[in-house]
């Protein structure tokens, strides 16, 4: 199985990142979006748009990234013996075990938004906006640096 996946390992090497790039990007998006909703109040027009918008983007671009990366990712790191080479690998599992939990509970909390409430301050929005960004410099790091 492995011999079968090393010929095609360019590929899949390919598919992960951009459908990392695909997830980041919506991860970036989303709390922008969750911004924009702020100026629209509960039951609005305004509201209804902003809430459709970001359940398109979780449901078309965000959670089916997300699938592919990880599926993508593990696929990767069983055909280079990856688990076994190095601590890099576990540090980079665990992040983007991470960075998932943040999207779990970032959709949620656009959930309650579309709902009418509004769990999270602009303040707040903009500082976890952050979060995806801290996360990738690591990973790429632990990626391309292997530093243990």
């Amino acid at each position: 199985m492995q011999d079968a996946l090393l010929t095609i390992y360019p590929w899949l090497k390919v598919g992960h990142v951009i459908f990392m790039v695909f997830w980041l990007a919506g991860l970036f998006m989303l709390p922008r979006q969750c911004i924009y909703m702020l100026d629209h109040a509960p039951g609005s027009e305004g509201e209804a748009k902003w809430a459709e918008r970001m359940g398109k983007l979780r449901k078309i671009i965000l959670s089916p990234s997300m699938m592919i990366v990880w599926v993508l990712g593990l696929t990767l790191a069983y055909t280079t013996n990856a688990f076994v080479a190095g601590g890099w690998i576990h540090a980079k599992i665990a992040l983007v075990l991470g960075l998932t939990g943040y999207h779990g509970w970032l959709v949620a909390q656009t959930k309650k938004m579309a709902r009418g409430e509004r769990p999270l301050s602009e303040k707040t929005l903009r500082m976890i906006g952050e979060v995806p960004g801290l996360l990738l410099v690591l990973i790429v790091v632990l990626v391309y640096i292997r530093p243990f």
